[in-house]
């Protein structure tokens, strides 16, 4: 832990001055070179973008084989970048992403692996009085976890009647066979005037 050389708060190396830079240098841009935390592969040191200038932007490149989160929800080969661009009222986070989640089909009950495409454009607010539907903030350490974003938009992409295949013939209902895998033989009965004559016969 060192001090800044700007205003002497205490701060994390690499960087030598916290997101309070602005209000001593407002020309100086300092952007933090630590690798993300494995754990927490979401989280972003953001405090040169707090304290550049208005119009000031930074591109950030994700790619995090598994992310899991407390409810189990396990999205896998996410990948995609998020623009955070400094306004006058916050931070405005835009981000794209890609990945897939296993789901069971609704017609075969058999899992598979769904890929998902999402977006969203979300704005951390500086003051209480800029907040917005979401009720983000930038927080005083100026560290923000885009995981809940990335989870809860992705959520909004899976499909309501999720298919493995678009012609899914789904299961034998008389006899339960995978009729993806093979043909059991059984065929539905055709409904007519005369298939009551039929237990006559």
């Amino acid at each position: 832990m060192e001090s800044c050389y700007l205003c002497e708060k205490s701060i994390d190396l690499p960087i030598r001055a916290c997101y309070n830079v602005g209000r001593f240098a407002p020309n100086l841009i300092i952007e933090e070179t630590t690798v993300p935390n494995p754990r927490k592969p979401l989280r972003l040191n953001v405090g040169f973008l707090v304290s550049a200038t208005v119009g000031y932007n930074r591109d950030f490149e994700f790619y995090i084989p598994k992310l899991t989160d407390e409810d189990d929800v396990m999205l896998t080969e996410v990948e995609g970048h998020a623009k955070i661009s400094r306004t006058p009222q916050g931070l405005l986070v835009e981000g794209e992403f890609t990945g897939s989640i296993q789901l069971e089909c609704v017609r075969c009950l058999s899992e598979y692996i769904q890929p998902l495409h999402w977006e969203f454009t979300e704005l951390y607010a500086f003051t209480r009085d800029n907040i917005t539907e979401s009720g983000l903030l930038v927080p005083e350490d100026a560290h923000i976890d885009l995981q809940p974003l990335v989870r809860d938009f992705a959520l909004l992409e899976i499909p309501i009647k999720p298919l493995c295949k678009l012609d899914c013939k789904g299961l034998c209902p008389e006899c339960g066979q995978n009729l993806n895998e093979k043909d059991c033989g059984h065929r539905p009965e055709i409904d007519s005037p005369f298939s009551a004559l039929k237990d006559l016969l």
